[in-house]
This record gives structure tokens, sequence and C-alpha cells, in this order.
């Protein structure tokens, strides 16, 4: 297959702007984080972040379309038309935090809320789907959309994720020695960044369950939606069986390029092996899931990239010490850090992804590493939607 871009730029609403605006809504369900940045010759400077949680009905909406359902187009419709009101509500904080007009804005890179994840189901080309409603969002905002970042990659054979490794590469490569990039969402996933002059290509994919186990369990038990800090998994111990146990699983074993998600890590599927250890206390499960999420990045650390002198982690799951710890202890030789001792929040990295990529997509660049993502070739990811 030719590996041209296969696209002509899109012509966007304000092409003098460097100013975008990223949104990311994780499998973690909780909320949208959006960030508003402006991209200079420095590289992305953030004006202004914001936060929306997801109202309940929302987010229960959102979890029941995991997986079938009766009525499922009816109800999709519906949680998308609920999602872009959230999104419009995070646009509208960072306008305010940031005193910008929606005219100064080039466009928002939307990732919409992930509810299927099937890649090379049929003859190598499956499909992924992040439910939204771009156009309403558009319409809400007064701001072009770019959304459906990862169907492009997907149809030219590759996994549609991760897609971050290209941007972990913009912000953090170039380094003397080996980086590794780790988003620590609901599921983890790496970006292996060379060092400089190095001619190797970024590599990256999924490494299995990040929080979306960990949330599952202690909302069971502890009614709260994560472990904070994760001190409760702190106060149990890891049972070495059931770690292995989970770590059976063949995901974990199998080559990349892949890809994952809820479709295969969730509550049956945790359900299902402890029944092998009915006895065990809550917080031993909670302590051996952190287990699982650290070990399934150490391993793969070892495996694919044993050169890493650097771990830069990022996301939700960069606050859980439990996890740190666990990584540090792993990876003696590895330098452990979060992304806010490189300058950026760890909550912000995910977001400011998309608003890079919605950038990408304007600016006629592609979007993905093929050698990340198996594609074909390199892709201009997204589909826009004018203001």
């Amino acid at each position: 297959m030719p590996s041209d871009t296969r696209s002509s730029p899109p012509s966007p609403a304000h092409p003098a702007s460097r100013r975008f605006i990223g949104l990311m809504s994780g499998t973690s369900l909780d909320g949208v984080d959006g960030v508003l940045v402006e991209f200079s010759g420095d590289g992305p400077v953030v004006m202004a972040a914001a936060y929306r949680e997801f109202p309940a009905a929302l987010r229960d909406a959102l979890l029941a379309l995991q997986s079938s359902g009766a009525d499922e187009i009816h109800r999709e419709a519906l949680a998308a038309n609920a999602l872009a009101r959230c999104y419009a509500d995070c646009v509208a904080q960072l306008l305010a935090n940031s005193q910008a007009a929606p005219g100064s804005v080039c466009a928002i890179g939307a990732h919409g809320q992930t509810i299927r994840h099937q890649p090379g189901l049929h003859d190598g080309v499956g499909y992924t789907r992040q439910t939204q409603h771009p156009a309403l969002l558009a319409e809400l905002t007064g701001i072009s959309v770019v959304a459906d970042f990862r169907s492009r990659d997907i149809a030219a054979g590759g996994q549609g994720a991760p897609l971050g490794p290209a941007f972990h590469q913009a912000l953090f490569g170039g380094a003397p020695d080996t980086r590794v990039a780790c988003n620590l969402g609901g599921f983890s996933n790496i970006s292996i960044l060379p060092p400089a002059g190095s001619t190797a290509p970024v590599r990256g994919f999924d490494c299995g369950p990040g929080n979306v186990l960990l949330d599952l369990w202690v909302q069971r038990h502890r009614g709260t939606a994560y472990d904070a800090g994760g001190a409760w998994a702190q106060t149990g111990t890891v049972h070495a069986g059931l770690l292995a146990h989970l770590l059976e699983d063949p995901y974990f074993a199998q080559q990349p390029p892949k890809s994952t998600g809820r479709d295969l890590f969730n509550a049956a599927w945790l359900d299902e092996r402890l029944q092998a250890f009915p006895a065990l206390l809550p917080a031993d499960v909670q302590a051996t899931l952190v287990a699982l999420t650290g070990e399934a990045i150490a391993r793969d650390i070892r495996r694919h990239a044993p050169d890493t002198r650097s771990l830069i982690l990022c996301g939700g799951g960069a606050r859980n010490a439990a996890v740190l710890a666990y990584l540090r202890e792993a990876l003696p030789a590895v330098a452990v850090s979060t992304s806010a001792e490189h300058g950026v929040p760890p909550q912000q990295i995910e977001a400011l992804a998309f608003a890079w990529l919605a950038r990408q997509c304007i600016e006629g660049l592609p979007g993905n590493e093929p050698a990340v993502t198996g594609a074909h070739g390199p892709r201009i990811l997204g589909a826009l939607y004018p203001a």
C-alpha cells in the first residue's frame, strides 16, 4: 500500500489562529478534561485548563453503551447530545478562564467517548466508535470541530490506537537516551521515544488496564469513584497467585501493534478470574490490581524497550502513589517521574494531544505513527465540522 496521506488539507475557519482546544473524556468515564493551547515555535503554551464532571445520568448512559442492549441507536444518540453539551460547557469555561473569544480559536479537537473498540475484526479492518455529536458542538460553541480521529487509521489497516505517541514524541522526544511516556488513564499505553539522532521510529501500544479495574473495584467495595492516591490499595497485600492468574490473559503476551479497552478488560473479566480466589480480602484484590497495572507496563518496557532510562507518567493514574511505587521497584534502573516534572500537569496531556491532532488535521499533516498502530502509512486523522 502507498504511504501517502490520501487527503487534502481542510480549510479552517480561522487559518491565521494558532489556538486550539483539546477535549478528552477517557475510559474512566468521570468527566471531560479541556485545554486551550496556543502553538508557537517553542511548543504548546496552555492558556487555560478546565474540567467538567459528567452528570451521573450521562455517566450511567455511557457505561450502559459499553455492552449490547435494547434500543442502542436511540440511547447512543441521546447520550451523544448530552456529551456535546457537556463538552460545550467545558469550552465555555476555557474561554471564560482565558478571556478568549470563540473567533480566536481555530478548532476544537474532540475525542468523543469510546463505547466500542474492535480493530481488525474482518480482513484486517474492524471498527472503533467514539460517540459524540460534533456538529452540535460546533453549533453550540461557534468553533470548528475536528472529531473521529481513530477511524482513518483503522481504515488504513491500523489499530486506531494509541494516538498519543506522535504527540509524546513532539513534547518529550529528543532526549539523549530512550524515554518512555506512559499514559495511565482507564487503560495504560506506552510511547517508546528513541534517543536524539536515532533513526528508529517511535513505537507504542496499549499495555493493559490502567485505572479501569481499580476504579471498578473501589466503587464496588468502598463506594468512591476512585482510590485517591492508591491509599486503600496500600493497606492490602499483593496476592502472587491472583496476579499470575490475571497475567495469563493472552493479551499481555500479544505482540504489538495492539490496543484494548472495556471490550476485554471489564467487570465480567475480573469476576471470572476471582472465582479461583474466593477468600481474598477486598483490599488485597485492590493491591493486586495495582500490581497488574504496574507489571503490565514494566514487562512491556523490559521486553520492548530494555534500554529505557526515563519513564514519564501522565493521565489520572499518575497521581496513584501505589502504582508509582510499584513501577519504581519493578524498574530500578529507570528514572520514574510524572509529566508535571517536565512542565505539563498529568491531567492535561491527553487533552493537549487532541488539540495537537486537530492542528495536524487542519494543517494537512499526519497524526498517526504507522510503526505504532500498524497502519499502511501516515494518514491525516479526523473529520472537520466547520463552525
